[in-house]
C-alpha cells in the first residue's frame, strides 16, 4: 500500500484572531466564482492555530450561498486536532457558531488533497514567511486544484484586520487582480498597505515598480482630497479614487469603494521583468 504523501508547505506561525479576515471574506462572498459555482466548495488553506477564521468564513459565505461547504486544511496535525475539538463544541451548541456549520478540518497543504475541486481557495497569511521565489510554485500547486472558473485568493493582513491586501488568481493559474482593503476611519496614508502586500509584491515597493507607482499615486490623491475630509473618510476615499481613474489608473469595482477597497487588474501592478 503506498505511503500517504506529506502535506506540501511549511508550518506557519499560526497567528489568527476573531474577525481578522472579515475584509476578504465579504469580498469572496459576492464573487461570481462562489455565487455561480455549481458546487460551492471552499478550501481555507492554512487557517492557523485557531479554527475561528474558518468558522467565520462559513458563516459569512452561507449568507449568499446557504449550501456552501468549507474544508479547513493545515499541515500541522496538532492544529487539525485542535480545530476538530472546537468543531465538536460547535456541534454541541457551545459556541456562537451555528451547530450545523458546514465545516470540516483535515491535514493538507498546497497540494489541496480534497476529493472535490474547490470553487474558491482562501490562503491568507500563509506565504508571508516564504521567499519570493517560492510564490510561483505555491500558486501553481493551488490553482491546479481549482474547479473550472474557480479562484485562489492569496494575501495578508495586519493583526486586527484593518489593513488587508490580496491577489485573485484564476483556475488557469494567472493572477487577475490586486485588492487593497483599508479601514478608512483614522487612515493617515493609504500606503500603509505596503507593509501587508502579498509576498509576490512586498519586495517590489521600490521606484521603477508598478505597485510602488500605484501606492505613491494613491497617497498623493489622498492628500489632495483632504479638502473634502469634513464630509467623512468614505467621501474622501471616493474622491481620491475618482482622481486615480482620471489619471488613467484602471480602478475597478466602484460599488465597493465605500468599503475602503481598491481593486486593479494584475497588469497594473505586476512586477517588472
Amino acid at each position: 500500500m503506498p505511503r500517504p504523501r506529506s502535506p506540501v508547505g511549511q508550518i506557519t506561525r499560526g497567528t489568527t484572531g476573531t474577525n481578522r479576515l472579515r475584509r476578504v471574506d465579504r469580498w469572496i462572498a459576492v464573487h461570481p466564482a462562489l455565487r455561480r459555482a455549481a458546487d460551492p466548495f471552499v478550501v481555507d488553506l492554512g487557517y492557523g492555530a485557531s479554527a475561528v477564521t474558518t468558522l467565520e468564513l462559513e458563516a459569512r459565505l452561507r449568507r449568499t450561498r446557504p449550501d456552501v461547504e468549507i474544508a479547513g486544511l493545515e499541515i500541522d496535525p496538532a492544529r487539525v486536532s485542535g480545530a476538530n475539538e472546537t468543531l465538536a463544541r460547535v456541534r454541541a451548541g457551545e459556541t456562537p457558531f451555528a451547530a450545523d456549520s458546514r465545516v470540516t478540518f483535515a491535514l493538507g497543504g498546497f497540494e489541496v488533497p480534497t476529493a472535490r475541486r474547490p470553487a474558491v481557495i482562501r490562503a491568507f497569511n500563509v506565504l508571508r514567511q516564504y521567499d519570493e521565489t517560492g510564490v510561483a510554485d505555491a500558486w501553481a500547486a493551488m490553482t491546479a486544484r481549482l474547479a473550472p472558473g474557480g479562484i485562489l485568493v492569496e494575501g495578508t493582513c495586519d493583526e486586527i484586520g484593518r489593513v488587508s491586501t490580496w491577489v485573485c488568481l484564476g483556475s488557469d493559474g494567472a493572477p487577475q487582480t490586486l485588492t487593497l482593503s483599508l479601514r478608512l476611519a483614522g487612515l493617515e496614508h493609504p500606503s500603509i498597505a505596503a507593509e501587508r502586500l502579498p509576498k509576490a509584491l512586498i519586495h517590489r515597493n521600490v521606484p521603477g515598480e508598478r505597485v510602488h507607482a500605484l501606492l505613491a499615486a494613491l497617497d498623493a490623491e489622498w492628500e489632495r482630497s483632504a479638502a473634502v475630509a469634513p464630509f467623512g473618510p468614505v467621501h474622501r476615499w471616493r474622491t481620491a479614487l475618482d482622481a486615480l481613474v482620471s489619471a488613467g489608473w484602471p480602478v475597478r469595482e466602484r460599488a465597493r469603494w465605500r468599503l475602503g477597497e481598491l481593486t486593479v487588474p494584475w497588469s497594473a501592478v505586476a512586477p517588472a521583468a
